[in-house]
């Protein structure tokens, strides 16, 4: 029962259908063989490492300013999450035409969004700097938390889930994305000076805690996730005040990762990782 809650933040929400079983053969963004389509394939990497990503996108303050301010994360926190990681999926595993599609689709939606942040700042959503750190946040939030809540990812798997992501983020426009592991810490050295808390951070720590994004019955293991995402963000964002408090208690990490295997042992045919297998098996 908890994992099948968890897998239906997979299913394709409202309007967002697509068939990863066709056309025969389609290759994807993303190798059939390579660590992205197991990474993305479990429910419990994908959530938690979807919060963590967003945790450090909420840090950089232009960044916060364009998702907080122009975003439906207030109102249906539930529905963003699958939009989200729907997008993801299609990223991943979807043909790559319907991919390209819809990625231009959001590109169009970006190049609408711009503003100041509250000290002033101006910011728009496409911008290369910006669409950088998105971009290098996601693939190391979805990886760490496949490596710590999952099954261990080597150092040349590390390496490969950057290099993996760059058709889709040339796509995005984010031209100087990290390439692999090291240019990810690289990033993350030089953004740090400007890494900050807000309330923001706080607001979404408790959205992510309390929305009904899991069954009533469920939130514990809700809270849970939420609190493996924060445990694996990065210095400095971790140490915020923030975020001081909010990490996995005594024995949860275990708990976690008992879950994360479970969920990788699970047939799922009738999701995308299982749908785009047979599209590239009807190839042979």
């Amino acid at each position: 029962m908890k994992l099948g809650a968890v897998l239906e933040m997979m299913r394709p929400p409202p309007g967002m259908e697509v068939d990863f079983r066709r056309p025969a053969g389609a290759p994807a963004l993303a190798p059939a063989d390579g660590v992205s389509w197991r990474v993305f394939s479990n429910p419990v990497s994908l959530f938690v490492g979807g919060v963590a990503a967003v945790l450090l996108e909420l840090a950089e303050p232009s960044v916060r300013s364009g998702v907080w301010d122009h975003s439906s994360f207030r109102g249906d926190p539930a529905l963003r999450l699958r939009r989200t990681g729907f997008a993801a999926m299609v990223t991943v595993y979807g043909p790559r035409a319907e991919a390209e599609a819809m990625i231009a689709h959001v590109v169009r939606l970006h190049d609408r969004i711009s503003g100041t942040t509250p000290d002033g700042t101006p910011y728009r959503a496409n911008d290369p700097r910006l669409l950088d750190w998105v971009q290098a946040t996601a693939v190391f939030g979805f990886t760490e938390a496949y490596h710590r809540y999952v099954a261990p990812l080597s150092p040349e798997e590390k390496l490969r889930a950057f290099a993996e992501g760059e058709p889709a983020a040339r796509l995005y426009g984010a031209t100087n994305a990290p390439h692999d592991w090291r240019g990810w810490e690289r990033l993350l050295a030089a953004t740090a000076p400007g890494l900050e808390g807000s309330p923001v951070l706080t607001e979404f720590l408790d959205i992510m805690e309390g929305a009904a994004i899991l069954p009533a019955p469920l939130r514990g293991l809700q809270r849970r996730l939420v609190r493996a995402a924060v445990a694996m963000t990065p210095e400095p964002v971790r140490s915020l005040p923030e975020l001081r408090s909010r990490g996995l208690r005594r024995g949860e990490a275990r708990w976690v990762r008992l879950l994360g295997r479970a969920a990788a042992w699970l047939p799922l045919p009738s999701l995308p990782p299982a749908q785009a297998a047979r599209r590239m098996r009807a190839a042979r």
